[in-house]
C-alpha cells in the first residue's frame, strides 16, 4: 500500500443506467462503505464527519428527510437516513435574457438573440415574459422542473461526503487508483428495499454486508435499511452503534472490576480507543505478580493503559491491585486461554519496567545535568543544556511574584530535564517530568523541588490541572516562556494546524497560571529578558560553527511583539472558548469586541487584563454604557478624520460653547480620581467615575460643532476630545465595542 495526498481525491461514482422506480413516499437510505481496519482513535471522529457531511449534501440538494443515525466499528462507516424523499421538491425557475431592445428588429421579428434563449430554456419567444427593470425591459422565462429522483443524487452525495472526510493523509491498493484511509472491500448502498446502482472508490454497491471476522465471515444480506443494526447484532457478532458498544464495555469492565475486589479505572479515550478496536467486545479479568505494585503507580497505568489497552483496577483506598480488565473482541470457547494470553503479554512489559526502575535508580538526578548538553534540544536553539540554564535563569526573576524560594525555583531548573536522559522516560516518553519527581524525591530532593519538576509540565492540555506548588508554577511559567520565545526567534511559529512544538498548548497554559492563580506578572518584560537570552545564545552558536550562514533571528523587540500578540490570541480563546461560570474570574461572558477593547490598552499583565475585562462587563450593564459607547465611536472616527493631531492641551479661553465648557469641567473635575482608581487597577471604579460623563457628552454632541471652521476652535475640540477618549483608553478602548 502506498500513501498518497488527500488531494488526489477518488473519482466521481460511475453509476448504472438502470436505478429503482419512483418512491410513492420517503423510504430510508443506508450506505455502508466496509474497509480494513480503520485507525481506533480516528474512528468517531470519521463517523461523526460522514454523518455530518452526508447531511448537510441532502439538504443542500433540497432531499428532505428525518433522522441520521451513524455506525462506526473497526471495519465499517455506515449511515442510515430515515424517511428521505424520493425526489428534489419541483424547482421554480426564472431566468433572464437579452433585452427587448436586442431581442427583436425593427420589423418586431425576433432576434438570433431571442431565438436562442427560447430554445435554451425549452419554450418559443411568444411564451417568454417581458419584465421592465432599472436598466430597461428584458425577456425572461419563469416556469418549474421537476425535481431530481433521490437515487439520481445519491452517488454523488455520498463520494461527496466520503471525500470530505478529514482524512490526513489516504492511500490506495492493488493495482487502482481509489484513496481512502483503509483499502475498501464492500459497499452497501439500499433505498428502501432496492439497491441504489453505484461505483464508489472502485467498489460497486450491493446489499450484502460483512459481519465478524471470525465469528461470522460469510456475506450478509440486508433487506432494508432499517434491518442493518439487528442483522449486524442477531447473525453477524457485530454491535454496529458506537455509543451502545462503549456502553457494553463499560458495563462489564465495571462488573468484572467489581468481583475482583475494587474498581476500574475507565479514562474516557481509552474506553474509546477500546471501542474502536472491537465489534463483538468481551471483557475478562486477568492478574500479574504482586511485586510490581512496587513500580510507581504512573509506571503501572501507562503499562497497562498506553501500551496494552487495559483497565487497571484499584482498592477503596485507591491503591492498585495486581489485575487488570481486558476487552477482547471475540467471544472465545475457551476463555481461560485468552485471559492467560494476556497476562502472559503483559508480564515481560512490567518487567522491564522494573529493569529500567533499578537501571534509573543507580544514580542520582542530578547526575545527568551534565548530559543535557550533549542532547540537541533545537539545532538553532541548542542543547538541552542551553534550554535549561535559560529557564533557571528566568525562573529565578519570576520566583518572587509566584512566592517561591528563588534557590528551589533555580535547582528545580537545573534538574527538570534529567529524566529525559533515563531509561523509563526513554520507554514510556508520556512520563516525563513524572518519573523526574519520583527519582528527586528518592534522592531526597526537597518536596517542592520534587513537585516541580513534575508540576512544570502542566497543564497538558485544555482543563488539565495546574501547578499547585509556588516552585511547580514558577518553573511551568519559565519553561514555556523559553520555549514560545526560541520558537518564535528562529521563526517557526505555528502555521495552519500544524504546531509541533505544542506553543499553542504552551501559550494558553501560561495564561491559565497566570489568571486562575494571580500572578502579576510582567509579561512584555518578562518576554523582553526571555527572548534576550535566547538571542545570545543562538549568536553563541552561530559565532562558535562553521555555520555562520544561518539565518539570523529576528530582532528582539520583533519577537516581543510576535510572541505577545500570539499569547493574546490564545487569551482571546481562553475567555471566548470558555462559558462565563467556568474557571476564569471575569463576571459575564466576553465577546471578541470587549476583549479587543482591552487588547488596545495592551496590558503588560494577563492578570490585569482580566481585571479590565471585569470592570468593562460591570460598566456595560450601566444605563450609560450605551451612549457613553457610541460617543466614544464617534470621536475615534472624527479624529481619524482629522486632518491633523489634535493639541495635548486644551486652551481654556477658547471654549466658546456652554456645553464644551461643561465637559471641559466635569472631566477636570474627575481626571484625578479616575487617574487614581486606574492606578491602583480599581477599574470599575474607574469607568463608575467616567460614566458620570454621560450629561456632559451628550450635551456637547448635542450642541456644539467640533469641525468648526475656525482652525483655532476646530483644533481645540479635537483636543478636548482626544481627553475624553485618553480617560477612557486608560482602561478600555470603548470604540472597539459594537454600538
Amino acid at each position: 500500500m502506498k500513501g498518497r495526498r488527500a488531494s488526489k481525491a477518488a473519482k466521481a461514482p460511475k453509476t448504472a443506467k438502470r436505478r429503482p422506480r419512483a418512491a410513492s413516499g420517503p423510504r430510508d437510505f443506508l450506505f455502508e462503505i466496509g474497509t480494513e481496519e480503520l485507525p481506533p482513535k480516528a474512528l468517531l471522529g470519521l463517523g461523526e464527519a460522514l454523518v455530518a457531511a452526508l447531511g448537510a449534501g441532502l439538504d443542500k440538494a433540497g432531499l428532505a428527510h428525518g433522522e441520521l443515525v451513524g455506525y462506526a466499528t473497526p471495519r465499517r462507516l455506515a449511515v442510515w437516513v430515515k424517511g428521505l424523499a424520493g425526489e428534489q421538491p419541483e424547482q421554480q425557475l426564472r431566468r433572464k435574457g437579452p433585452p427587448v431592445s436586442a431581442a427583436f428588429d425593427a420589423a418586431g421579428q425576433p432576434t438570433r438573440a431571442a431565438l436562442a434563449f427560447a430554445e435554451s430554456c425549452g419554450t418559443s419567444v411568444a411564451k417568454l415574459q417581458r419584465i421592465e427593470e432599472g436598466k430597461g425591459t428584458f425577456l425572461y422565462f419563469t416556469g418549474t422542473r421537476a425535481g431530481a429522483r433521490a437515487v439520481d443524487l445519491l452517488p454523488g452525495l455520498v463520494a461527496a461526503a466520503l471525500e470530505a472526510l478529514p482524512i490526513p493523509r489516504r492511500m490506495h491498493w492493488g493495482e487502482g487508483s481509489a484513496l481512502f484511509v483503509r483499502p475498501v472491500h464492500w459497499l452497501v448502498m439500499l433505498y428502501g428495499r432496492e439497491v441504489v446502482p453505484a461505483t464508489l472508490l472502485e467498489t460497486e454497491s450491493g446489499r450484502e454486508t460483512r459481519g465478524h471476522r471470525f465469528l461470522a465471515p460469510r456475506p450478509l444480506s440486508l433487506a432494508s435499511p432499517e434491518r442493518y443494526e439487528p442483522t449486524l447484532r442477531e447473525q453477524g457478532f457485530v454491535l454496529a452503534d458506537f455509543a451502545a458498544r462503549r456502553a457494553r464495555i463499560r458495563g462489564e469492565v465495571t462488573a468484572l472490576a467489581r468481583r475482583e475486589g475494587g474498581r476500574a479505572l475507565i479514562s474516557e479515550p481509552l474506553l474509546d480507543e477500546v471501542t474502536a478496536l472491537t465489534e463483538w467486545p468481551v471483557a475478562l479479568a486477568g492478574k500479574f505478580e504482586p511485586r510490581f505494585l512496587e513500580l510507581p503507580r504512573e509506571v503501572l497505568t501507562a503499562t497497562l493503559e498506553d501500551h496494552q489497552r487495559y483497565f487497571p483496577i484499584e482498592d477503596g483506598e485507591r491503591r492498585l491491585l495486581p489485575a487488570f480488565i481486558a476487552v477482547a473482541n471475540i467471544a472465545s470457547r475457551d476463555p481461560a486461554r485468552v485471559r492467560a494470553g494476556n497476562e502472559r503479554v503483559v508480564r515481560p512489559r512490567l518487567a522491564d519496567a522494573a529493569f529500567f526502575y533499578q537501571q534509573d535508580r543507580r544514580e542520582p538526578l542530578g547526575a545527568r545535568v551534565a548530559a543535557l548538553d550533549a542532547v540537541t534540544y533545537q539545532a538553532r536553539l541548542g542543547s538541552l543544556g542551553d534550554k535549561t540554564r535559560r529557564v533557571r535563569a528566568l525562573a529565578g526573576e519570576i520566583a518572587a511574584i509566584a512566592g517561591a524560594p528563588v534557590a528551589e525555583a533555580q535547582h528545580a531548573a537545573e534538574l527538570s530535564k534529567c529524566d529525559l536522559l533515563t531509561a523509563m522516560v526513554g520507554e514510556f516518553p508520556e512520563l516525563q517530568g513524572v518519573m523526574g519527581s519520583y527519582y528527586a524525591r528518592a534522592d531526597g530532593e526537597p518536596p517542592e523541588v520534587a513537585a516541580a519538576i513534575r508540576e512544570h509540565y502542566l497543564p497538558r492540555g485544555a482543563g488539565d490541572e495546574l501547578p499547585s506548588t509556588s516552585v511547580g508554577l514558577t518553573l511551568a511559567i519559565a519553561d514555556k516562556l523559553d520555549t514560545l520565545a526560541g520558537i518564535f526567534a528562529i521563526g517557526e511559529k505555528p502555521t495552519g494546524a500544524k504546531d509541533p512544538f505544542a506553543l499553542r498548548r504552551a501559550a494558553l497554559g501560561v495564561q491559565r497560571i497566570l489568571i486562575e492563580k494571580s500572578l502579576d506578572l510582567d509579561l512584555l518584560a518578562c518576554l523582553g529578558r526571555a527572548v534576550a537570552a535566547v538571542h545570545a545564545d543562538i549568536a553563541r552558536l552561530r559565532a562558535g560553527t562553521s555555520g555562520t550562514a544561518a539565518k539570523a533571528p529576528k530582532p528582539v523587540a520583533e519577537t516581543v511583539a510576535e510572541v505577545y500578540d500570539f499569547l493574546m490570541e490564545r487569551l482571546r480563546a481562553y475567555y471566548l472558548e470558555r462559558p462565563a461560570s467556568g474557571a476564569r474570574s471575569s463576571a459575564a461572558a466576553v465577546t471578541s469586541e470587549m476583549f479587543d477593547a482591552v487588547l488596545a490598552a495592551r496590558p503588560a499583565s494577563p492578570l490585569d487584563f482580566d481585571s479590565r475585562l471585569k470592570a468593562l462587563s460591570t460598566f456595560l450593564e450601566l444605563p450609560e454604557a450605551g451612549s457613553l459607547t457610541a460617543a466614544n465611536k464617534r470621536i475615534a472616527n472624527i479624529l481619524r478624520k482629522a486632518p491633523a493631531a489634535p493639541p495635548r492641551e486644551v486652551d481654556v479661553a477658547q471654549l466658546r460653547e456652554a456645553a464644551e465648557v461643561r465637559l471641559y469641567d466635569a472631566m477636570r473635575s474627575l481626571r484625578e480620581a479616575v487617574g487614581e482608581a486606574t492606578a491602583r487597577r480599581e477599574y470599575t471604579g474607574a469607568l463608575g467615575h467616567l460614566a458620570q460623563l454621560r450629561p456632559a457628552v451628550d450635551a456637547f454632541f448635542d450642541s456644539v460643532m467640533v469641525m468648526d471652521e475656525n482652525p483655532v476652535l476646530r483644533a481645540n475640540r479635537l483636543g478636548l476630545l482626544a481627553q475624553l477618549r485618553g480617560l477612557f483608553a486608560g482602561v478600555a478602548d470603548l470604540s472597539r465595542l459594537p454600538g
